[in-house]
């Protein structure tokens, strides 16, 4: 099926043209600098808003740092919180929750294209170009048609799992209550961001696997990534998949399938859960391998699970969901490419294809690089951390590392030290939830202000011994 690709107009060139040469702030700072300042000016407008006296409870208070934890943690999807998410804040304080994790799901640009829409105005190319930086674009001239699936797909998913949520929540907190608590769940669970506000977490409904059920779609339907719903959806048309998909969809079933395996390895099918069913047991380890990766709802204390439990959430969550989507980590399809790298190296080929297909060597250069990169920030991040809450004795190196990796990878799960962290902590923390939602390479280049640079020559070849 072939599409209408829309090319800039004269008029649109020249527009753009004139724009770049004025000499404003606006215009001299790059496009991932833009989108860092975007949500930046997001998480400190959230702040603010929950600041207000009625946005939390007479009874609580709490600082202006615990308030920018909050928001910072809603925004870029992450669920790590410092104070209570149910108990703590009103009505009032849990819809700014709401709306900043819608935003940080979306992207804020989204909300800024959409009244574009809204209003029939045409987008002009620098928006465009923001657009394609908030997804993973290829194309330039793919924004307005994926971002008509981005809007029209999350809105109908979230309505979905909101109606399937609510007769559940109605029949146990009443019609105005339950209804909230399904709306604000399914925006939580399609964001990827954990936040939760019932009475007693997701906990409670260890014995309710439809509920699971229903949260766990929500979760993989926002980790998949818009344009691996654009793919799945024009198929029938198509009937081709790009490989971008296709490698999203195998990586992704893969962690789905081998997560639940070795959970069910390691907590041995969650023996600590002695009086729910076997059965039950066997869906609450299959909804732990889905949510522990990027979303962070929890049924289960870790200081009831196994080390390896431990140690295997760390890394799941490293990984984190695919590229354009609404999860954190390195990226489903950047482990895969350096899966396929390594085979294709131990097995002699210089050439690293899947589904006959050749990857560039751009696509490897750009996962090693962005690996490298991760763990050098990880650990520098990790570091700092234990230079302040590593003198408690009772916070060891696992409850750093857990957290930091939560933060980075925006899966808001925590061993128990977000509650006891100091000034410094929080900072530190949020940072990597920022850098976790916004992505390494936007904040990179945008610290940097990198730039493209063809050197016109090149120094002769030379090998040092590795291993």
């Amino acid at each position: 099926m072939s599409r209408k690709i829309e090319l800039p107009t004269p008029a649109e060139m020249k527009k753009f043209h004139n724009q770049s040469q004025r000499h404003t702030f606006w215009s001299r700072i790059s496009m991932p600098q833009r989108l860092t300042l975007g949500f930046l000016t997001v998480i400190s407008f959230g702040a603010l808003l929950l600041m207000l006296p009625f946005s939390y409870n007479g009874s609580a208070s709490h600082s202006f740092m615990d308030a920018l934890f909050t928001a910072t943690s809603a925004a870029s999807v992450t669920g790590l919180t410092v104070v209570d998410t149910t108990t703590h804040w009103t009505v009032f304080g849990q819809i700014v929750i709401m709306i900043l994790i819608e935003i940080g799901a979306l992207g804020f640009m989204s909300f800024s294209v959409l009244l574009f829409t809204a209003t029939r105005r045409q987008m002009d190319l620098r928006s465009k170009m923001m657009v394609q930086e908030v997804y993973s674009l290829e194309s330039l001239y793919d924004t307005r048609v994926v971002f008509g699936y981005v809007i029209k797909l999350s809105v109908i998913i979230q309505i979905v799992g909101a109606l399937l949520l609510s007769p559940f929540f109605i029949t146990e907190f009443g019609i105005k209550r339950g209804a909230f608590y399904a709306v604000f769940h399914a925006i939580s669970a399609f964001g990827n961001a954990g936040f939760t506000i019932l009475p007693h977490g997701s906990n409670a409904y260890i014995n309710q696997p439809w509920i699971l059920f229903i949260l766990a779609g929500l979760v993989v339907a926002g980790s998949l990534g818009f344009l691996v719903w654009r793919d799945l959806l024009v198929y029938r048309h198509t009937r081709r998949l790009t490989l971008h998909s296709k490698l999203a969809l195998v990586m992704t079933g893969s962690l789905i399938l081998g997560g639940w395996l070795l959970f069910e390895l390691t907590e041995k099918n969650l023996t600590i859960a002695s009086d729910v069913s076997p059965l039950n047991r066997v869906a609450n380890t299959l909804f732990m391998s889905i949510s522990y990766r990027t979303a962070g709802f929890t049924q289960f204390s870790f200081s009831q699970m196994a080390p390896a439990t431990i140690l295997l959430t760390i890394m799941l969550m490293y990984v984190g969901g695919t590229p354009g989507s609404t999860a954190g980590g390195i990226k489903t399809t950047t482990l895969g490419v350096l899966l396929l790298k390594t085979t294709a190296a131990l097995r002699g080929k210089t050439n690293v294809t899947f589904a006959h297909r050749r990857l560039t060597q751009e696509n490897i250069t750009r996962s090693l690089l962005l690996v490298f990169v991760s763990l050098v920030f990880l650990g520098i991040l990790s570091f700092l951390l234990m230079l302040t809450q590593g003198t408690d004795s009772k916070f060891g190196l696992e409850y750093i590392i857990f957290e930091v990796v939560s933060a980075f990878a925006t899966a808001g799960l925590t061993l128990g030290l977000t509650p006891h962290l100091n000034i410094f902590g929080q900072i530190v923390i949020m940072l990597t939830m920022f850098i976790g939602r916004v992505g390494i390479y936007t904040v990179m280049f945008s610290v940097l202000n990198v730039h493209s640079d063809h050197a016109p020559y090149k120094y002769p070849e030379e090998s040092v011994i590795i291993g």
